[in-house]
């Protein structure tokens, strides 16, 4: 028994993404689902098939123990057929066991190949990701679309089991009465006819509340990720007041969706019921007239009976299908965001730089520590993101090479964007500041240094082995500011973009800093957008933007005395602090 347990456990660990054809539309999602697992979806078919006409084999089974020892008064028969329909009932147990084993592995294997697709695209997506899908879609879709998509499976093994146990027992009951197998095949088209408009219903209101989940959603990511501030600012109320309102229309629009889905579900009862209870009537009156025998009249109750069950899953198999189409039209519209592929294999040039991006004019020179300034922080900001590809942008070149003539593994390794929205995924100290990296402890220390961080180190207990929360939400601000730092300034990269790293901390630790990031960044290319007077008057050089253009280039103290606009920025920024 163990070893057929674990042969009908046995399961592929191979996986492929999808291809372009595979998200094309819902239903060739699932068929690539079905496909992914052809051998085990094969097999649940195969026992769904199995089990569902076995269903029928007791009724046959019961009549000839009716027709032949009761009717027949013969002890012997009746015992034998006794038998019969005891070891029939195990072997369909079994069965069943069998089959239901094998339906929760591919529904399984199914959730976790979607989830396995969502997740490798967003990854090739990187940065753009968070402009492009809202933070609550894609957990929506990683929590209950996926989910959704694979209990439409369920089709595969006993959906596919009751098409055929309902032919098999038309077929049985036609050798019965051809009037009684005209009646059981006249119910499929009442089927379609009853069910049909719930289930278009159900993909139309299903839509429509799918949208709306999102959003809510991500309503509920946003106000988690500010809840530190909203307590601050006391908008915790207000913005659980307006959450609640939201969540009330969510409620009322899922009414709508639940409408016609209990419709199906009480069809799916109720209609089998009627179904049994005519096809008996006209049975009994046929026995009646002497047309079949008793034993055929208990034979047709048993068999009709059955009919529940494949009927059943008719009904429950189609509402799942309208509620996978939904689900699955939200899966394939994030698997069908476009993605800037990896444009060329041609080597970095050694040093690190120039960096030019070309739209703005500013030039990045190699071995600096240079300053980006703008009195709209957002400018400078797109400015790293062009000049770290981030947006995929072809106007940025290194010494002379298109950006996007190199390989985007190689650029990864050599430059680096540090921003302060960069996830602190949960680990040890040492595993958030090494990241994807080997971890070198005296590396780790050096770095934290340069990041003005070992104070947070030592208010850890165990130190570098002391747990961080996942996103740092066991820290303060200015502590996850500089352990970024930490990790960017880790990874030793030729090129550093760091997106004002200082802004949440005090002045003395803001000047540490610059300092020991000059000092940990010698001879290689670091920027930083800021607005600091104490950043400023310490890098090498200061690039001024205006309207997103380069304005003026120099040090800190000639900006000072040729630019009365770059003065008075600079002004501005040190009454704000």
């Amino acid at each position: 028994m163990a070893s057929v347990r674990e042969w009908l456990d046995r399961t592929s660990e191979s996986w492929s993404p999808p291809r372009a054809r595979d998200t094309a539309g819902p239903f060739r999602l699932l068929f690539w689902l079905t496909r992914s697992q052809a051998k085990r979806v094969a097999l649940g078919a195969s026992l769904g098939i199995t089990w569902m006409v076995g269903l029928a084999v007791p009724p046959w089974v019961l009549s000839r123990a009716v027709d032949e020892g009761l009717v027949g008064r013969d002890t012997g028969a009746l015992v034998k057929w006794a038998l019969v329909l005891l070891a029939t009932s195990v072997v369909i147990a079994l069965l069943a066991i069998a089959r239901h084993r094998t339906m929760t592995k591919i529904r399984m294997d199914a959730s976790f190949r979607a989830i396995r697709a969502t997740v490798w695209h967003t990854s090739r997506l990187g940065a753009s990701l968070s402009r492009r899908v809202s933070a609550g879609e894609i957990v929506t879709v990683g929590i209950a679309d996926v989910h959704t998509v694979a209990m439409a499976l369920t089709v595969t093994g006993p959906g596919v089991g009751a098409v055929v146990a309902y032919a098999v027992v038309a077929v049985i009951l036609f050798a019965i009465s051809p009037l009684l197998a005209a009646v059981v095949l006249a119910g499929v088209p009442v089927l379609v006819v009853a069910v049909g408009p719930f289930l278009h219903r159900i993909e139309r209101t299903g839509g429509e509340y799918r949208v709306h989940q999102g959003r809510l959603t991500t309503r509920l990511v946003d106000v988690l990720a500010g809840l530190r501030v909203l307590n601050g600012l006391g908008g915790k109320a207000f913005m659980a007041d307006r959450y609640g309102e939201q969540s009330q229309r969510l409620v009322r629009r899922g009414y709508r969706v639940a409408g016609p889905a209990s419709w199906v579900g009480a069809l799916a009862t109720g209609l089998p019921a009627l179904f049994l209870a005519a096809v008996v009537w006209l049975a009994a009156r046929m026995a009646a007239v002497g047309t079949i025998t008793i034993g055929d009249v208990v034979a047709v109750y048993g068999y009709v009976a059955v009919l529940v069950v494949p009927v059943s899953n008719f009904i429950e198999g189609g509402g799942d299908i309208a509620r996978a189409r939904v689900a699955g039209q939200r899966i394939i519209d994030l698997l069908n965001l476009p993605v800037t592929p990896d444009e060329g294999d041609a080597p970095l040039p050694r040093g690190s730089g120039p960096l030019v991006d070309l739209e703005s004019g500013v030039i990045i020179r190699p071995g600096l520590l240079t300053a980006l300034v703008t009195a709209r922080p957002a400018e400078a900001l797109t400015v790293v993101e062009r000049l770290g590809q981030l947006t995929h942008d072809p106007g940025v070149t290194w010494a002379g090479t298109s950006v996007n003539e190199v390989a985007r593994a190689e650029l990864r390794q050599r430059l680096v964007v540090a921003d302060n929205d960069a996830e602190l995924f949960a680990g040890t100290m040492r595993e958030v500041v090494a990241g994807r990296m080997e971890a070198d402890d005296d590396r780790i220390h050096a770095a934290l240094r340069a990041a003005v961080a070992e104070d947070v180190v030592e208010a850890l207990p165990g130190g570098l082995d002391g747990a961080i929360a996942a996103g740092g939400s066991d820290l303060s601000g200015g502590q996850r500011q500089r352990i970024r730092l930490a990790r960017a300034l880790y990874a030793a990269p030729d090129v550093l973009l760091a997106v004002d790293p200082t802004s949440a901390v005090d002045a003395n630790t803001e000047a540490a800093m610059i300092d020991r990031i000059r000092a940990a960044r010698r001879d290689t290319t670091t920027v930083i957008t800021t607005s600091s007077p104490l950043v400023l008057d310490r890098a090498d050089e200061v690039i001024v933007l205006v309207n997103g253009k380069v304005s003026a280039v120099g040090t800190h103290t000639d900006l000072l005395h040729s630019d009365p606009d770059y003065r008075e920025l600079v002004s501005r920024a040190q009454e704000g602090r």
